[in-house]
């Protein structure tokens, strides 16, 4: 945890029972030198908003959407001040349930309405939202961001019928989806494996200089984005323009579209049809890297000689640490697998995430054990979702 965030947390809780709303902003304000930009409070790091109640079960108004959205990339705190004890909550957008005041004319392109206290989930995919949990909880967060919230927002707020669809699984596709940790399992231990595997790292040591400039960049989803297409973009001109950005320094990113696919790798060979995601695991950074969505994850192992992997890259300020070439159902990597599920809209069974400390585990220590039984529970646990 940053300092100033721990230490904002220390001298908040200090003051239990001992202040009220208006002088605890006042002294928070003053001992960590936070700007004011009306209710918000907040440095380079987080940001705060205090409000006060009788109790925990608080409605009061905390901030529009369209504030909120300034700090969305920041941890955003509110302090709820008690009589006898000041909470600490996140509220960034993926901890809220809806949006609540004045908030009927909410669209992905008209934001608007305010945030109440109840609206902000007190436990998020039984993680409680307590100060111990916040790293965890806004590694989780900065993966999804403010656009990856705006769209379940304005369904759980106005009703709005969600667009797609869930994938419909027939009685021919569960059996192909429930054998594919079977196939996962023959396929980490074939030649195949090394071929895809060599082909990924020949790409990834070509251009490690580039990769490093790119784990430089603070927001988390250019970051990511930026490496994965330096590894396995197709379009030649627009990854020399990405490396050009990045060896002259003050260029900005051009901006660009990623395929909406579940892989950034695609490679198929005569009994396998691999398709493989690049993740980068910068090692000194809290993340939860997103991991897949489930519909689509479904679909994708419906088919006939489906094998997913994942890519993992792990970064150090000055060089690349590891490269490894993971299933999807590797024993610590499927067990440790957070699926946000009751996150999601009506119409989507979710989305994945995985925890940061087993992509280091991993990386230093690679493996591709695969318990089959284990692994058909948790694909029957994602189709009844």
């Amino acid at each position: 945890m940053d300092k100033s965030l721990s230490q904002l947390i220390k001298f908040i809780e200090s003051l239990d029972g001992k202040t009220d709303k208006a002088k605890l902003s006042k002294m928070v304000q003053e001992r960590l030198d936070l700007t004011k930009d009306r209710s918000v409070f907040y440095n380079d790091v987080f940001a705060i908003r205090f409000s006060s109640s009788k109790s925990t079960s608080f409605s009061n108004t905390v901030i529009s959407l369209s504030n909120l959205q300034k700090y969305d990339d920041l941890p955003f705190i509110v302090c709820l001040n008690t009589p006898s004890r000041n909470y600490l909550y996140l509220a960034n957008t993926t901890f809220l349930v809806k949006v609540s005041h004045s908030s009927q004319q909410l669209r992905e392109d008209n934001i608007r309405g305010s945030i109440n206290g109840s609206d902000i989930s007190k436990k998020f995919n039984d993680i409680e939202n307590k100060p111990e949990n916040f790293d965890e909880l806004f590694a989780i967060h900065s993966e999804i961001g403010f656009g990856g919230n705006l769209a379940r927002l304005v369904e759980a707020t106005n009703n709005i019928s969600p667009s797609g669809s869930k994938f419909e699984i027939s009685k021919t596709n569960k059996t192909t989806i429930l054998s594919a940790p079977e196939r996962a399992k023959n396929f980490v231990i074939s030649d195949e494996y090394k071929i895809l595997k060599a082909e990924l790292d020949k790409t990834t040591s070509k251009y490690e200089n580039e990769i490093i400039l790119a784990s430089l960049i603070d927001n988390v989803n250019i970051r990511g984005r930026v490496i994965e297409y330096i590894i396995a973009g197709e379009d030649e001109n627009l990854r020399k323009e990405l490396i050009s950005a990045l060896q002259g320094g003050t260029k900005r990113i051009p901006s660009f579209r990623t395929k909406n696919s579940l892989g950034d790798f695609v490679k198929i060979f005569d009994k396998y049809n691999t398709a493989t995601d690049i993740k980068t695991k910068v090692m000194i950074l809290n993340s939860a890297p997103k991991a897949y969505n489930l519909d689509k994850i479904l679909e994708f192992l419906a088919s006939e000689n489906s094998v997913f992997m994942f890519y993992f890259v792990g970064i150090m300020p000055k060089q690349i640490i590891g490269q490894v070439l993971i299933s999807m159902f590797q024993d610590d990597l499927r067990d440790t697998t957070h699926l946000l599920a009751h996150w999601a809209g009506r119409n989507s069974r979710g989305v994945a995430q995985f925890s940061g400390q087993v992509l280091d585990n991993l990386i230093k220590n690679p493996n591709n054990n695969i318990d089959t039984i284990k692994s058909k529970d948790f694909l029957n646990h994602l189709i009844g979702l």
